[in-house]
């Protein structure tokens, strides 16, 4: 029996919508979490995470007033120092959905200025 061209086209097209299917799976599972709870994005917001499993593909909500507060997004050094390090990602709109990454992720505010 003949194969033609049309037998290799469905083949890479399932392979294609078995793939999306796996990407698709992945996000299904992912959750939504605003930081601090209803609340928001504020100071001593530190015990907030316990209790609660976060993983790669979910997204972390911060809502804030962005005249006092911001997000970085920082390496453990910078979490630990409370420093913005060098070339760190500072998020400023006051409602900023982070998605987050492999492994720990930390954030600091570098601005909070008092009232």
């Amino acid at each position: 029996m003949v194969q033609g061209r049309g037998s290799a086209d469905l083949v890479l097209v399932n392979m294609a919508a078995v793939l999306c299917l796996m990407v698709l799976a992945g996000h299904v599972h992912a959750a939504t979490y605003t930081v601090g709870g209803s609340g928001g994005w504020t100071l001593n917001v530190d015990s907030w995470p316990k209790g609660k499993r976060f993983k790669a593909g979910d997204t972390l909500v911060f809502t804030y007033d962005p005249t006092i507060h911001n997000v970085v997004a920082v390496n453990r050094g910078g979490y630990s120092s409370c420093i913005t390090p060098a070339g760190a990602r500072v998020y400023k709109s006051g409602n900023d959905q982070i998605k987050l990454s492999k492994g720990q992720n930390f954030f600091i505010c570098n601005v909070c200025r008092a009232l």
